[in-house]
């Protein structure tokens, strides 16, 4: 016999389901297909579904006759190196927190999420005139050190929480076998960490790649420029648009992190999920 309330539950499930996934991938889909599109074609008043005559020629001009790829080097650079250095300072902060028992050690991690509270063009109030005082204004060094104020809280308290769900007992056997703290953190610990840490580089890669305020303000020389100001000062003007070759670009902007979350969505999913249950 059929079961009416088994069968309208699953068609309101699949009918959310169908109405969440064009909201998701319908922009993509538009970005795509404009990509594609010839100039006349693109700028009718009624748009069209699909391009009726297919070219490359926007994804040869943003490769050939612009800066595209010193802007994504430039990209690669800068979040390739703040997700690693924050990665990094992650582990130790976040593995302190969860094993080490001194004073401040809660009032020093509140301290350090609370500047999540703050919008970033708050934060950006402060960061600016620090840069200039120490020489690093328009350096892809200040901008790596930019991105890890944001990335940072975060990232270690996802490790915090994973470092905190590791035996004691394990800790304690190493120690009883002559190991010291960094041994043991980095021969014992660390192997068995591999998910949520690519999870915390993941995430502060995606978040420096996708930035556009920080290395709009902060870089200003055109061959330091990073990929979000790149394509809106190179695509984007007050008197004319170039929207073929901003969808063009911005795929192929959007490439390296696709690639990357692909290659290492296992392990991302694997790390946003530890520490859930015991």
């Amino acid at each position: 016999m059929l079961d009416l309330s088994t069968t309208r539950a699953k068609l309101g499930f699949v009918a959310c389901a169908l109405v969440i996934g064009f909201f998701l991938f319908f922009p993509v889909y538009w970005m795509v297909i404009s990509s594609l599109k010839a100039d006349a074609e693109l700028y009718r008043i009624r748009p069209t579904f699909w391009p009726h005559d297919v070219t490359l020629k926007h994804f040869a001009t943003a490769l050939f006759e612009g800066d595209l790829l010193r802007q994504l080097g430039n990209s690669l650079l800068v979040s390739t190196s703040s997700a690693a250095l924050n990665a990094t300072l992650a582990v130790y902060a976040g593995y302190s927190f969860a094993k080490y028992r001194y004073i401040g050690r809660r009032p020093v991690m509140l301290f350090m999420l609370s500047a999540q509270m703050f919008p970033f063009g708050l934060l950006l109030i402060t960061i600016y005139p620090a840069l200039v005082n120490w020489g690093l204004l328009d350096t892809r060094l200040g901008l790596m050190i930019s991105y890890i104020v944001f990335a940072l809280p975060v990232a270690t308290y996802m490790l915090y929480s994973y470092f905190s769900q590791v035996p004691n007992e394990l800790i304690e056997a190493a120690r009883a076998d002559g190991a010291g703290d960094l041994r043991i953190l980095h021969t014992i610990v660390l192997p068995i960490s591999i998910p949520p840490i690519v999870t915390v580089f993941l995430y502060s890669f995606m978040w420096s790649w996708n930035d556009l305020l920080y290395s709009l303000t902060l870089i200003i020389s055109e061959d330091k420029r990073t990929i979000g100001p790149g394509l809106l000062l190179t695509y984007l003007n007050e008197t004319s648009a170039d929207w073929g070759g901003a969808m063009a670009a911005s795929l192929m902007a959007a490439l390296p992190v696709t690639v990357a979350f692909i290659a290492l969505q296992r392990f991302f999913i694997q790390g946003a999920t530890a520490g859930a249950v015991k």
